[in-house]
């Protein structure tokens, strides 16, 4: 994951590009920057970014703000104490479950990790080398919203 900022055909633009699977990254484009830059799923666009001086915080998904909050102040002092990077790490960690009983599990041992002083989750593959739920989507799917 790299973090990056720049402009998308003129527009602001700060975000996280995504581990592709195979050594490299892509950048998702949401359909409001899209939509602000004027551009369609297909068209040519003018990207220009650059890494970015300082890690954004990541939005937390709400299923692990609720634990979050639910847990021990030691938990919610060790979350806080982590760095933004160590956070998306948790967070990809735990939103690449295909199930919700395994995301459920996560969010848990997220929380018991933190308890215990862990400040990055075990096993997380970062580059999506190993883990093929960080790839980027398949061209068939190019345009469509999740």
């Amino acid at each position: 994951m790299v973090s990056v900022e720049g402009t998308f055909n003129g527009r602001p633009l700060k975000t996280t590009l995504e581990p592709d699977g195979q050594g490299g990254h892509w950048l998702k484009v949401d359909r409001k920057l899209r939509d602000a830059a004027g551009a369609a799923p297909g068209d040519t666009v003018t990207v220009e970014i650059a890494p970015s001086a300082q890690e954004p915080e990541p939005k937390v998904p709400s299923d692990l703000r609720k634990a979050l909050a639910a847990a021990s102040a030691k938990t919610r002092e060790a979350w806080k104490s982590i760095t933004p990077l160590a956070r998306r790490d948790f967070m990809h960690w735990i939103v690449s479950a295909k199930q919700k009983e395994t995301r459920a599990r996560r969010i848990e041992n997220a929380c018991d990790m933190l308890a215990k002083g862990k400040r990055r989750p075990c096993c997380f593959d970062r580059s999506g080398m190993y883990d093929k739920s960080l790839s980027c989507p398949v061209a068939d799917t190019f345009g469509e919203e999740p």
